[in-house]
């Protein structure tokens, strides 16, 4: 290990402020992939004058599941005020920021081989807890505090980046449902139309476990589709190359979730489109997707509208079987009924949808390229030197 390499717990202290005059309103919880976000607990009748306050500039984690998600949920509040989180949480600060910089040591902690060493460091419970004077016992590299800044400061620029595309990315998309609600709205020559005049929907296969990673094929399942309507890349798995054909998918197809997942995860229903740079590799989708067969000389940018317009989604709402699991059939989505032009004018008018479509699938291809650039500075930290 190299002679910069520090003991944690010498830098940081726990902070034990409990909520006792309610004065920090939300609650948060800490997601997997280190950042804060709204907490789904009830807390009804909950006494909250026993959660923990955050302030700016201190972290929070959970060290409750590390060997059961292999991942450790902490995070850095930028919050200018304060916000709670669960009493089983910790909360600590570091002791001289003129030492070592919050952000810097954020970033230590958002490297998988982070989340890999502190797995390693987890107990022999079910779930693996990480205890606390194991997780200060890790050791981190510690360069001077002008080599921080400036590694904080080139990570920062390509993190911006990223953030910027992606409003970017959500201008757009907005962008084109409003351009296409217009069209539809301000054209009085409309007809009835039934979706299953313009695509057939499609299942997927029961894959057998055993033949995950066995090959070079992608399986394309739940984990695939977000709830807000984007292809997450993140969900598919190697799987063996003995698969039905009649299973494939394409660049630019459409795939539909077939079950809600959760309640906080709204996603029965909602499309995705496969984003071009994937047309090498060969796909598939499991038995909880559909995906879109177009039976019509309307781009699938157009159709993808269509699947992501306020009334289809009502329509979903209406059709979901089940209780415990919601289901979407494929009949249910193809009896949907929408007010719209004729297709020859739909037609005429798609080219300016394709074009907001492609600008969004180019940002996203190159925010990949960003995040690979993001993820070999992380990588780069376990070699800096002074």
């Amino acid at each position: 290990m190299q002679s910069n390499y520090k003991t944690l717990g010498d830098f940081i202290q726990p902070i034990k402020v409990k909520n006792s005059d309610l004065s920090a309103k939300e609650l948060l919880g800490i997601n997997v992939d280190k950042f804060f976000m709204p907490s789904v607990a009830n807390i009804v009748g909950t006494d909250l004058s026993n959660y923990k306050v955050v302030n700016k500039n201190q972290f929070a984690c959970n060290r409750m599941h590390v060997g059961r998600d292999y991942r450790i949920p902490i995070a850095l509040s930028d919050r200018e005020e304060p916000f709670m989180v669960s009493p089983a949480y910790d909360v600590f600060e570091i002791i001289d920021t003129s030492i070592l910089h919050p952000d810097y040591l954020m970033m230590w902690f958002s490297r998988k081989e982070y989340d890999r060493n502190a797995w390693f460091y987890t107990d022999a419970d079910v779930r693996g807890g990480l205890a606390w004077d194991a997780f200060c016992n890790m050791k981190f590299p510690l360069p001077s505090p002008g080599k921080q800044r400036e590694i904080v400061a080139e990570y920062n620029t390509v993190k911006d980046r990223i953030e910027l595309n992606n409003q970017l990315i959500q201008k757009l998309e907005e962008t084109a449902q409003a351009i296409f609600n217009s069209f539809l709205d301000n054209n009085e020559e409309k007809e009835n139309h039934r979706l299953g005049d313009l695509m057939e929907i499609k299942g997927g296969f029961s894959y057998n476990s055993e033949d995950l990673g066995k090959g070079k094929t992608y399986l394309l399942g739940m984990g695939c589709v977000s709830f807000t309507d984007r292809y997450v890349e993140e969900g598919m798995r190697l799987y063996s190359d003995n698969v039905p054909e009649q299973h494939k998918v394409n660049a630019k197809d459409i795939i539909i979730a077939t079950r809600q997942q959760s309640e906080n995860m709204p996603i029965l229903g909602c499309p995705a489109m496969i984003p071009p740079n994937l047309n090498a590799k060969k796909l598939v989708i499991a038995s909880n997707l559909y995906r879109v067969v177009n039976k019509t000389i309307l781009s699938n940018e157009i159709l993808y509208q269509i699947l992501k317009s306020k009334n289809y989604q009502e329509h979903i709402k209406l059709h979901t079987k089940g209780t415990t699991v919601g289901m979407i059939t494929k009949d249910a989505i193809e009896d949907y009924i929408f007010e719209a032009p004729s297709i020859s004018l739909l037609y005429n008018f798609q080219e300016i949808i394709n074009k907001i479509i492609d600008n969004v699938f180019l940002k996203r291809t190159e925010n990949q390229k960003l995040t690979e650039l993001k993820d070999l500075l992380l990588s780069k930290l376990a070699t800096i030197e002074n």
